[in-house]
């Protein structure tokens, strides 16, 4: 990193107090944060089977206890953090701090806070834990390859809460990129990505979704009679397990900023029927020695482009059990909605489960195209070509489905099969409106028991190479197992109109702080 960047208004606070890139944190810096900003308290964040941020807090009195936090951790019950999945005769785990992790907390004044790994007994790894498992599938992916997978992902949710407002209302499904006064809620908005751009640097950028609400129609009082606005923040292409990090933090943000503007901010899948449901897009990329290889010079898909989307093809329907986890994934997972139903890949189409979007490959210094004032050209060192994955939702387990996914990559270079895959699964057009291309295109799992269903039965996939513990890919399948849904749509549409549709928000909302 230039140390000029230091000085941007988003730059982060820390990585300009010590003047250096927040890589190259130590200890020693960060006991000069604490004593230069008189930090009362650390805060130890760690993702739990349920997919959430947790928290401990450490009080500092001394320079010492200071200094031990941060060489050794503390300790945790890891029985109560991955229950059903760690037995309580062997439940103690350590946290451990990540240096570079670090960022002054945005809601509580004196407070450090740190993303942590989970240590066993032995000083290891716990070979159970999401992060864990996400570096132990990106370990062997570039042992494999020689390749780096990057990710970026888009994390949509709605904000519902009071209107203040009657006046310049928005339309239903025609919120996509909205601007004020028809979206109301810009302003909470721009706190979300200033604080997340100030504590990861990973922001792209962050706009209003498809979706709106005038009036939430819920059992839930925390919701019922509110309005929704969809929105949704872009993050940048880092490593997979940076990028896994990223985001759970950046779902933590998101509600402790909605929750001080007096709203409730959901990822749940679905919220209302015949509206937009929150998905969690990820964009992958392929990178050998930092350069993107996922197209040539002519802007064609590589080789190497091809093996990967092949393998997520081959991944698609298990890869459910971590993207898609709750009963209401399956009411978003419907035609017509850009929420994907068949496995298929093509260019730029938002019916397709894996769409290859528009990568400055074949093009750049566009504006030079419309400012012809501008003479000095500007010159792009990167390929910016990614292929997005369309199906996970906002009920996903981060770490998980892109540890599955970084699994999905390497398959694909191991077996020429994925070629193969990548070529008959392409297709052109809207395939929703073609119903023999529907017809002869594998589905996608329809309910988390028949997800659950795949999954024991692909088990091998994810558990090769020993990157998903067995113990993992069993508390994942008696978890989706437990909603018994498997019949679901069709109890549904055998009930009279009404009551169909109460029944169905209930099943939406019931998940509404799922992950």
């Amino acid at each position: 990193m230039n140390t000029n960047d230091f000085s941007y208004a988003l730059a982060n606070p820390l990585e300009k107090l010590l003047d250096k890139p927040r890589g190259q944190f130590t200890r020693s810096d960060l006991l000069e944060v604490i004593r230069k900003l008189e930090i009362e308290r650390l805060g130890f964040h760690y993702t739990a089977s349920d997919g959430k941020l947790k928290e401990l807090r450490l009080p500092v009195a001394s320079s010492n206890q200071a200094e031990l936090l941060l060489a050794e951790g503390e300790r945790v019950d890891g029985s109560s953090l991955f229950r059903d999945m760690v037995d309580p005769a062997l439940s103690d785990l350590y946290v451990v701090p990540l240096y570079h992790s670090a960022f002054v907390n945005p809601f509580e004044s004196g407070s450090l806070d740190f993303i942590c790994r989970y240590l066993t007994k032995d000083g290891e790894l716990a070979p159970f834990a999401p992060d864990t498992i996400l570096e132990r599938a990106a370990r062997v992916f570039h042992e494999h390859t020689g390749l780096e997978l990057y990710a970026m992902g888009e994390l949509e949710f709605f904000l519902i809460g009071e209107s203040e407002h009657d006046i310049f209302q928005a339309r239903k499904q025609h919120g996509y990129h909205a601007a004020a006064p028809y979206i109301k809620s810009g302003h909470i908005l721009n706190e979300m990505i200033h604080h997340i751009t100030r504590i990861s640097g990973n922001v792209k950028y962050a706009h209003s979704e498809v979706g709106y609400i005038d009036r939430v129609r819920s059992d839930l009082p925390e919701i019922a009679g509110k309005y929704g606005e969809q929105l949704e923040i872009e993050y940048l292409p880092r490593p997979v397990l940076e990028a896994a990090d990223s985001l759970v933090l950046g779902r933590w943000l998101i509600r402790n900023v909605a929750y001080r503007h007096g709203c409730v901010a959901t990822f749940a899948p679905k919220i209302e029927e015949g509206v937009a449901g929150n998905g969690l897009h990820f964009h992958l990329a392929l990178l050998r020695d930092g350069i993107n290889v996922m197209s040539d010079a002519q802007g064609q898909h590589s080789p190497e482009a091809l093996r990967l989307i092949g393998g997520l093809c081959r991944y698609a329907a298990a890869l459910t059990a971590f993207g898609n986890t709750v009963s209401s994934a399956y009411l978003r997972l419907v035609p017509n909605q850009e929420a994907p139903t068949r496995v298929c890949w093509s260019d730029l189409n938002r019916s397709a489960m894996i769409r290859v979007p528009l990568g400055w490959s074949r093009v750049d210094d566009l504006a030079r195209r419309v400012n012809p004032q501008q003479k000095e050209p500007y010159r792009r060192t990167r390929n910016r070509q990614t292929v997005e994955l369309r199906s996970p939702d906002g009920s996903a387990m981060v770490h998980l489905v892109l540890a599955g996914m970084v699994m999905a990559a390497d398959w694909g270079f191991l077996d020429d099969q994925a070629l193969e895959l990548a070529e008959r699964f392409y297709v052109e057009g809207n395939i929703f409106a073609d119903r023999q291309l529907m017809e002869r295109l594998p589905q996608l799992p329809s309910s988390c028991v028949a997800s659950s269903r795949v999954l024991i039965e692909q088990r091998q996939l994810f558990e090769r190479d020993g990157v998903f513990p067995p113990s993992v890919i069993e508390y994942v399948a008696r978890h989706l197992a437990a909603h018994q849904d498997e019949d679901m749509n069709r109890r549904l549409a055998d009930l009279p109109a009404d009551d169909r549709l109460h029944e169905t928000r209930k099943i939406m909302h019931s998940c509404l702080h799922e992950q």
